[in-house]
């Protein structure tokens, strides 16, 4: 399975950016797909994820300014970031849960792609 996130780049506070993540090399019945990030020194926290039933879940830091929408005809996944914050600032990866319940735990997603970075200047 081939995960590739695409959008990152550099913005100022405030700014919106979009990411999106697309899947290829299999096909999954029910699947999620979820949103993490890891600045330098941190460890990979999770952002938000949509699972099987297109339900979302977010972590608190991002809830009210981050958007994740899927498009399973594409196998994609989008993050939709508005009023970005310097601690936004991270590489982003997209993963992907195979049993589809898409949980804020990063060892439940199986396949992963090599990550987009956001950085957010004052």
């Amino acid at each position: 399975v081939q995960v590739v996130e695409t959008g990152g780049g550099v913005v100022q506070a405030g700014d919106s950016l979009r990411l999106s993540c697309e899947f290829s090399g299999r096909a999954f019945r029910d699947y999620a797909m979820g949103w993490f990030r890891q600045a330098p020194g941190q460890e990979r926290e999770f952002v938000a994820s949509i699972d099987w039933k297109d339900e979302t879940t977010y972590a608190d830091s991002v809830k009210g300014r981050f958007t994740i929408s899927g498009d399973k005809d594409k196998s994609s996944a989008y993050l939709e970031m508005s009023s970005l914050r310097v601690e936004d600032t991270a590489v982003y990866y997209c993963g992907i849960d195979p049993t589809g319940w898409g949980p804020a735990k990063e060892y439940s997603y199986s396949y992963w792609g090599e990550g987009t970075q956001v950085t957010v200047s004052s």
